[in-house]
């Protein structure tokens, strides 16, 4: 790719794969879960049903950096694109054990196509872009989250497991045709050096305790993500108990939100290699009042719902660009998709635990006490930003 813009052709064909790739997600995210519950299951296994996904993409992401690298990103994107379509066709013709299995394929091919989306815009651009690329790539997953829960309510209510099948077998197809030829790197990338052998992977694992930048950063991205997968994974069950609530406008306001940030705000995101506290700890204090207001929706109905999206969608669209582009500069070259691999982990353990953990939680409890426990979580990773501001490693 000679190009060396963010926003010329070949990068906004990269943008427009990353769309379709993920288009996917918001109609399942709302349908899963009602179509779980209509077949008895409880929350907890709900969210083992939604957090399997983002738990298998966790494991797999730092061999997904590694092997992007050693293979070339255009490779690995061509053999999971068709395992991306295999999964959505899977979730129209089984029930709870099916999506299970369905999830693992979609978490696989999830770790390896943003994986090889990521590395190939990051390397082809030069630092001062880099952020705009990162920023672009996760605001292009996201679009497809302003009308998608809205849609999925509206498949579900009128054609059912039919229109269901028609939009997953269609969204497949595109998907695939569209990503055959993408205008991305088919060969590593030559600085640092080809990938050798897997032990410097093995070995980067221990970069998440020894590396002072990727532990802090991963441990504010696991937070986070545990907070905004708690959000996707049950907010279509607790807007039911909430006066007015409605999950799709809910979703669909948190999601231009991100979209709407993320763009207008593409070239306020550092892009200097520096560590940004202050600006870190008041994204992560958004997100916490942004739980809050969800804790309180029941009792006060869907003023404080639909605050909390502005809120939400607000620390989803900075959070993660801004540490992903801080790592880019950082991390050593040799090694740094692997371990951009491992923080990338942290984000979908993150997502995961949202989902099987909370939804434990919320058996126990209720939807109020585990929003109010998120909202602890994320003024607990903000005092962790806060001890690591004076760090010299950061």
């Amino acid at each position: 790719m000679k190009t060396q813009q963010a926003m010329t052709w070949p990068f906004l064909r990269l943008y427009g794969l990353a769309f379709l790739f993920f288009s996917a997600n918001p109609i399942l995210n709302v349908i899963l879960p009602l179509r779980g519950e209509s077949l008895g299951a409880n929350n907890a296994q709900i969210g083992l049903v939604m957090g399997s996904y983002m738990l298998t993409s966790m494991v797999l992401r730092p061999w997904a950096g590694y092997f992007t690298q050693k293979y070339g990103p255009l490779n690995i994107l061509r053999i999971l694109l068709v395992a991306n379509g295999l999964a959505l066709i899977l979730y129209t013709i089984s029930g709870l054990e099916g999506f299970v299995a369905a999830r693992l394929i979609q978490g696989v091919s999830t770790a390896f196509v943003s994986m090889a989306l990521q590395m190939g815009i990051i390397d082809a651009l030069p630092d001062h872009e880099r952020s705009q690329g990162v920023s672009l790539l996760t605001l292009s997953t996201y679009i497809p989250s302003i009308i998608g829960p809205l849609l999925a309510l509206g498949i579900w209510e009128w054609g059912g497991m039919n229109a269901f099948t028609m939009a997953m077998v269609g969204i497949a197809v595109i998907t695939a045709v569209f990503g055959f030829n993408a205008p991305i790197q088919s060969s590593p990338k030559a600085e640092g050096g080809a990938v050798k052998s897997s032990p410097g992977m093995f070995k980067a694992f221990g970069q998440l305790v020894t590396n002072r930048s990727l532990m802090i950063s991963s441990i504010l991205m696991f937070a986070a993500s545990v907070v905004f997968g708690a959000v996707t994974m049950f907010l279509p069950l607790y807007a039911t108990q909430i006066n007015n609530g409605n999950a799709g406008i809910y979703l669909m306001i948190q999601a231009a939100v991100v979209v709407l940030s993320r763009f207008l705000l593409r070239n306020r995101i550092p892009s200097d290699g520096k560590w940004h506290p202050r600006l870190v700890i008041g994204i992560l204090l958004i997100a916490a009042g942004a739980a809050e207001l969800l804790s309180l929706s029941k009792l006060a109905g869907a003023g404080l719902l639909y605050a909390s999206a502005v809120l939400m969608g607000t620390a989803q669209a900075l959070l993660y660009p801004i540490l992903m582009t801080y790592l880019t500069f950082v991390l050593p070259a040799v090694s740094r998709n692997v371990r951009i691999g491992l923080f990338i982990a942290m984000a979908d353990f993150g997502m995961s635990m949202g989902g099987i953990v909370m939804g434990l939680v919320a058996d126990v409890w209720s939807y109020s006490a585990m929003y109010a426990f998120c909202s602890g979580l994320l003024i607990a990773a903000g005092l962790v930003a806060f001890f690591s501001r004076n760090a010299k490693e950061m």
